[in-house]
């Protein structure tokens, strides 16, 4: 698998995850703080990623990501 492949399939991962927790209403009202703790770790991930990315990524895909178009990005990454 080529870095780049390799890159998209992390990203993938931690859009997905991140996307996830958001929407995981049970375990946020069942347990607030450790909701929260998740989406901190999610979003911490996602973020290592997004700073991580080389200078020749697709500018659509890296707009998505900075601007925090989570859906969007998802979406693109899914049709690479």
């Amino acid at each position: 698998m080529s870095d780049l492949a390799s890159l998209h399939k992390s990203l993938h991962a931690a859009v997905k995850a991140r996307l996830d927790i958001v929407a995981d209403q049970a375990f946020r009202d069942r347990d607030a703080a450790a909701h929260l703790e998740a989406l901190k770790s999610a979003a911490a991930q996602l973020d290592g990623l997004v700073m991580s990315l080389p200078p020749d990524t697709d500018p659509t895909l890296r707009h998505y990501l900075e601007r925090q178009s989570y859906t969007k990005a998802l979406a693109w990454l899914e049709k690479a």
